[in-house]
């Protein structure tokens, strides 16, 4: 029992510094620009007649319950008492700037990850971003939350020409204002769900430049690439206020000839094998595999899920991102790598484990290294 109250009070105490620490960020300029906007007028109404809105808010295909109150005690007893390795014990490695861009792929696919969901596709002659965060924190302040294991493996101002970038969903881990508003100064055009279009203008991004999509539909690039928003199960948010106020998505990413899934944040989803019977098969799924707790089943896949809806969209191979660059759960840092490996080989089907900022071709490059043993040594 004296367990049970201590916790308690740590669950109060917490919410207080949050909702403190969040009324602090607004009262600043910077906090208050980064939180981003609401959409309104047009951008609004078009959210409210997606299938997915109701009762002021978008939802999943099956309601999900955000962190159950049975789950606070064991969450917050694991995260004050766990004895996990959360942080790296060493620098992670990372490959030297590539000079590879200026030849292209020689299969017609190569893919970079510069860490956590940002992943540089070339694909059939075009180049995507997804999820470009160059931040140090994922959040709205400089010097509030958790800080990177790693740099970011490339320096945003050295990336080839972008052809476009596409966005997963709005949390600040996937979002991050200044990335956006440096991107803001160059001419490429963004593809994201309803309603996140809303940040990017409010962050310099010109309207022309922005294309917003409902599930399962599809815009076309000049060049051929065709992006397809499809399902995930997750939710979106920037604020205490705006919980599921904007769309997250999955991307199906469809060149000539080849075709390449970005999982964004999810949970398990039935929508996964429609996603494959559709547009599959794909000659890569690069899906989320961290940030997972017993708490949360329903938003984060964790390493057997991410193997599981390699699997459902019918991926030839699979490449694990959102994991080692920042903590945002309980598990060792390098446990999601272990897990999905071992799950993925027990499978059949191949993983691809890249250091940062590695460019490979997933047809001919095996890189199954498992590095992450090797850190701190």
């Amino acid at each position: 029992m004296r367990l049970r109250r201590l916790l308690s009070r740590l669950i109060r105490a917490t919410l207080i510094a949050g909702v403190l620490g969040f009324g602090l960020l607004y009262a600043t300029s910077e906090g208050l620009s980064n939180f981003g906007a609401r959409p309104e007028g047009d951008r609004l109404a078009r959210m409210e007649a997606s299938p997915r809105w109701s009762d002021g808010q978008f939802v999943n295909d099956v309601p999900e319950v955000l962190m159950p109150a049975s789950a606070w005690m064991g969450f917050l007893q694991e995260t004050w008492s766990g004895g996990q390795q959360r942080t790296p014990p060493g620098p992670l490695p990372m490959a030297p700037a590539p000079r590879t861009y200026d030849t292209p792929p020689d299969t017609g696919l190569r893919v970079t990850w510069l860490g956590h969901s940002t992943l540089l596709v070339e694909i059939d002659g075009l180049r995507v971003l997804t999820d470009p965060v160059w931040g140090e924190r994922p959040s709205p302040s400089t010097v509030v939350g958790v800080k990177r294991f790693h740099p970011p493996p490339l320096p945003l101002e050295a990336l080839p020409p972008i052809d476009v970038v596409v966005l997963s969903h709005d949390h600040y881990d996937h979002l991050d204002a200044p990335t956006i508003r440096r991107l803001a100064q160059t001419e490429v055009p963004f593809v994201a769900p309803l309603g996140v279009g809303a940040h990017l203008e409010a962050w310099g991004v010109a309207p022309e430049r922005i294309t917003e999509l409902d599930w399962w539909e599809e815009t076309r690039l000049p060049g051929g690439l065709t992006l397809v928003a499809t399902p995930a199960a997750h939710f979106s948010g920037r604020a205490l206020v705006d919980t599921k106020r904007t769309l997250w998505a999955s991307w199906a990413i469809l060149g000539s000839s080849h075709r390449v899934w970005f999982s964004g944040d999810t949970g398990p989803t039935e929508a996964f094998a429609e996603i494959g019977a559709r547009l599959g098969p794909f000659d890569l799924a690069m899906i989320e595999c961290g940030a997972y707790n017993v708490a949360w089943p329903a938003v984060h896949l964790g390493p057997e899920g991410a193997v599981e809806a390699g699997l459902d969209v019918r991926a030839r191979r699979v490449l694990p991102v959102h994991w080692s660059t920042w903590q945002l759960a309980n598990h060792a840092w390098d446990e999601p790598a272990e897990r999905l490996t071992k799950a993925a080989e027990a499978a059949g089907l191949p993983a691809l484990t890249p250091i940062l900022g590695q460019p490979i071709e997933p047809l001919t490059d095996p890189a199954t290294e498992a590095w992450w043993r090797g850190v701190g040594d």
